[in-house]
């Protein structure tokens, strides 16, 4: 048999009434929006972790955080069936005859070949993250998660760029009812998978979605005192250090170095605050939780509330072991050390005898089983 150029090796094998430019082009215009909400709300929870100097994120409102991550994990998941059937829409193109044509073809073929890869790329290691299933993964999860996105985002607007003619005339275009019918049905499949997708896993988020969600990693209602664990203290190494009679928590400052017992810090004003814990991974809990206030801290360590803090934890070999809280979150009468939760003592996993909890921050910046308090000076 001989093929005109541009045709598929088999037409039979791919033919099929639900795939046409219309619906190819409403699923990319789908997926475009998609990957720009994970792309943006990425982008700020890589800057909210690893703050550049101009950067400012604010405390209020408390669940800001817990919304802008819950949406990029869940639109993540929702991804998956639109990417599929994108794929199943435009793959008799991967094997048309001949493969290339010329320099320019070639080029498109390539592109096309970078975005498909790239997009998996970053849906498949998101999952694992989720998942906190990182062996599979021999390379550093933020760096390469981080700078595929600017690579998948820049291989969208080319594609989108180079495709747009054939875009506007599949839109344009008359079409007939039955091919109407057959388009609006494939397409509804489509979005009612990925409706399906999000309620199987948004409620890791969406608590009163969590006995449908069964999909979601985290269930928000499960975990010592109510609260899921992502690392638990003998995962960390530090059973013994929060067990040893000799811990003090170290409070440094411009007024010098003091150190507390974990009585003598229950000693100090306690106050008491509704927050929730928002995690990298898209789950999310709110919990009451009572401890003294940074900025109270602060004060004993004669700083000022304009200061930033410096906590460092008594986990070592981790990359979240210390975090900086930034003036916003020390001045803010919610940000307290904490050594309650739901009105019982921490749990070790929760962090005991000490941890942070702040409004709308990552959990991986909210640090567990505190060592070590630096007031700096105002920046």
């Amino acid at each position: 048999m001989v093929r005109a150029p541009g045709t598929p090796v088999t037409r039979l094998r791919f033919s099929s009434k639900l795939r046409s430019e219309r619906a190819t082009s409403q699923l990319g215009l789908a997926l475009a929006a998609a990957f720009a909400i994970c792309f943006l709300t990425g982008l700020l929870s890589h800057a909210v972790q690893h703050p550049p100097q101009w950067f400012f994120w604010p405390s209020r409102p408390v669940n800001l955080y817990r919304v802008t991550q819950g949406l990029h994990v869940a639109t993540g998941f929702a991804v998956v069936p639109l990417v599929s059937a994108k794929l199943w829409s435009v793959y008799p193109r991967f094997f048309v005859f001949p493969p290339v044509r010329n320099a320019a073809h070639a080029l498109e073929r390539l592109s096309v070949a970078v975005l498909v890869s790239a997009a998996l790329f970053e849906l498949v290691t998101g999952i694992l993250d989720v998942a906190h299933w990182y062996s599979p993964m021999p390379f550093a999860f933020i760096a390469a998660h981080y700078w595929t996105a600017w690579l998948v985002t820049g291989a969208i607007l080319t594609h989108i760029a180079v495709k747009l003619p054939v875009v506007r005339r599949s839109l344009t275009a008359v079409e007939l009812p039955e091919r109407r019918r057959d388009r609006r049905a494939f397409l509804g499949a489509v979005a009612a998978t990925a409706g399906v997708v999000t309620l199987a896993t948004v409620g890791q988020t969406v608590r009163p979605l969590a006995t449908v969600s069964v999909l979601g990693p985290r269930d928000p209602r499960r975990g010592p005192q109510r609260l899921p664990v992502n690392t638990p203290a003998a995962a960390a190494g530090v059973l013994d250090l929060i067990a040893d009679p000799g811990y003090r928590l170290e409070l440094s400052g411009p007024a010098g170095t003091r150190r507390f017992t974990p009585a003598e810090l229950a000693e100090l004003p306690q106050h008491t605050v509704t927050l929730p814990i928002a995690c990298v991974e898209g789950w999310s809990a709110t919990a009451v939780w009572t401890g003294i206030r940074i900025r109270d801290l602060v004060e004993l360590a004669g700083g000022s509330v304009e200061a930033q803090v410096l906590v460092e934890s008594l986990q070592r070999d981790s990359a979240y072991s210390s975090s900086v809280i930034a003036p916003v979150h020390v001045a803010d009468p919610l940000s307290l050390l904490a050594l309650k939760v739901n009105g019982e003592v921490l749990d070790a996993d929760h962090g005991y005898p000490c941890r942070i909890i702040t409004a709308s921050r990552p959990g991986v910046m909210q640090t567990k089983w505190v060592a070590r308090i630096v007031v700096g000076d105002r920046p």
